[in-house]
């Protein structure tokens, strides 16, 4: 959807920072919270959150600092913003993948329950991936290399739980720090990003339906 409608990236862009927004606020630090509440206070687990925040902040201005123009008539582009930001939605799929295997090895049931979870906003993945290429300055190739790769990700993820086992509160460390991640990404990058290109607003409500959307799945993901 987001390679095909690409002309219509500003709109695509609203829905995925609200998608984003959501599955920090709705998934991830809810996980954190519990498989890291036993060995860390709110507060700490909280501060790593915003270790994480600052951490890819870092990573975003020192990708600006080293961005030029090939051609001074073209519009401005900086790809590697796009690349730090799919690799990390990749990254994050594969802990995806990881909770699942992890899950399976407590029960069956528990197993199943987190992979509804997943597959429930895994397609927004997608969507984010391919929207943070295209939002700066990638191509067609690249979209779709690193759309095959976040596809790739939570299929490796399982595979590895044969081979190791994580600890609860280190994994809670790991989702709280992807919390901080994928805050700037929603709250810093994606969302002011739509705002400008399109600031009618269509876009506001397909953030609140990303949000939306993403609230709903993970209710019926721990039905």
């Amino acid at each position: 959807m987001a390679i095909r409608f690409k002309n219509k990236i500003a709109i695509i862009i609203g829905f995925s920072a609200g998608a984003v927004i959501g599955v920090v606020f709705f998934d991830l630090l809810p996980e954190a919270f519990a498989l890291g509440g036993n060995q860390y206070s709110i507060s700490s687990i909280s501060a790593i959150v915003v270790a994480g925040f600052l951490f890819y902040m870092l990573l975003d201005r020192l990708s600006i600092l080293h961005t030029h123009q090939h051609n001074p008539m073209e519009p401005y582009t900086n790809n590697s913003r796009g690349i730090i930001g799919a690799g990390s939605l990749s990254i994050h799929s594969y802990l995806d993948g990881v909770a699942i295997g992890v899950a399976f090895q407590v029960s069956a049931s528990m197993g199943i329950l987190i992979a509804v979870a997943v597959i429930a906003h895994d397609f927004a993945d997608g969507v984010n991936t391919v929207s943070v290429i295209f939002k700066d300055g990638g191509e067609n190739k690249a979209a779709y290399t690193w759309l095959i790769a976040d596809a790739l990700a939570p299929i490796a993820g399982v595979f590895s739980t044969l081979f190791f086992k994580i600890p609860d509160a280190l994994f809670g460390v790991l989702l709280a720090i992807f919390s901080g991640f994928f805050l700037y990404i929603g709250a810093s990058d994606l969302l002011p990003e739509s705002r400008e290109k399109h600031p009618g607003f269509l876009v506001t409500f397909l953030t609140i339906l990303g949000v939306g959307l993403l609230y709903v799945a993970t209710l019926f993901a721990k039905v």
